[in-house]
């Protein structure tokens, strides 16, 4: 506003120069903030927790990398583990035990008692009855297995002792199956073929027959038995009044049906390498000389052990592999090998 003709003169503005100078500062400040920050920009570093500054005066020296060949880890083939070989004893004196001694404590003393050191014990009778409970449907069927719920226990608890035992199975001298199947049996014109001591047979030439013997073996071996000794497993000797048809084959027929069950007792027991299988035969059939019962030492020969039941004047049959044992009426020297299979008094 003009006074008097003159203007109003008040002087510079104090505010004014300290907003110059503020300025001034302020964009010296933001250079050096920007050069701050291009300078730091490699040593910069960001994570969850915020920037962090890496100065190098700070960071700690890392060990210089070797330069060695990789190092290569090598893994050792592995080899499958050999099936093991059921041993041979260096003698065997096994003695047939009442199955009463499968649970009673008493078979060690019974084998001691008899100048033994096996144990055979009828898993399988004649009469087709079983020392053990069994899970087949067979003999289920015919009421032949054992009763005794807690039997079964006690006889693994005797196989994992340091007796050696032997499960003997009747194969197909069985007095009880054909009674309920007569379709498993040998016949007659009546019905059921007997032999001379009047037992019932199941024919070899029935797959399901042979199937249920077999199973019957596997059964034993997975009970803990160092040895399946199957006994009566070919065509009775003599046979006479049998009827020739399906269940009767022909003679010159007769050994391969008995191959056939070898074969489904070695695939039953594939799952116990260790069990060794034995068989029992007579002098004369191991020789060729009865060949309505289909039995050849080739055949003999597919067994670990063969037992042989000898009569009057016969001698030992030479057989290629398996050791050959002779089955007496009582127990026999302590230096010899033999069998007795018949209950002692």
């Amino acid at each position: 506003m003009r006074r008097n003709g003159y203007d109003s003169y008040r002087g510079r503005s104090r505010f004014r120069t300290v907003m110059k100078v503020l300025i001034g500062v302020l964009l010296v400040v933001l250079v050096l903030a920007v050069a701050a920050l291009i300078w730091l920009e490699p040593y910069l570093g960001y994570s969850a927790g915020g920037i962090r500054i890496n100065l190098p005066f700070f960071r700690r020296e890392q060990p210089e990398e070797t330069g060695g060949a990789p190092v290569v880890v090598t893994t050792p083939e592995v080899l499958p583990t050999p099936a093991p070989t059921p041993e041979e004893q260096a003698d065997f004196r096994a003695v047939l035990l009442p199955n009463t001694a499968l649970y009673d404590g008493t078979a060690a003393e019974q084998l001691q008692a008899a100048g033994a050191n096996t144990a055979v014990f009828d898993m399988k009778a004649d009469d087709g009855t079983l020392g053990y409970i069994s899970e087949l449907a067979l003999a289920a069927q015919a009421e032949v297995s054992a009763a005794d719920p807690a039997l079964n226990a006690a006889i693994q608890l005797l196989n994992d002792g340091d007796i050696t035992t032997v499960a003997r199975v009747s194969c197909f001298r069985d007095n009880s199956v054909p009674y309920y199947r007569n379709s498993l049996a040998l016949h007659a014109s009546g019905g059921n073929w007997r032999d001379g001591g009047g037992s019932r047979w199941l024919s070899p030439a029935s797959a399901e027959a042979r199937q249920y013997a077999a199973d019957v073996c596997r059964e034993l071996a997975g009970l803990g038995f160092d040895e399946i000794l199957l006994d009566n497993w070919a065509f009775p000797a003599g046979g006479e009044g049998i009827l020739a048809d399906d269940n009767y084959p022909a003679a010159d027929g007769r050994t391969a049906v008995l191959e056939g069950f070898l074969d489904q007792v070695e695939e039953a027991l594939a799952g116990y390498p260790e069990v060794r299988v034995s068989l029992v035969t007579t002098s004369a059939a191991a020789a060729g000389e009865a060949p309505e019962t289909g039995q050849t030492a080739a055949l003999l020969e597919r067994a670990d052990r063969v037992l042989v039941s000898l009569g009057e004047g016969e001698t030992l049959p030479q057989l290629d592999g398996p050791s050959v044992i002779p089955i007496l009426a009582q127990a026999g020297e302590a230096a010899d090998s033999w069998a007795v299979l018949t209950a002692q008094p």
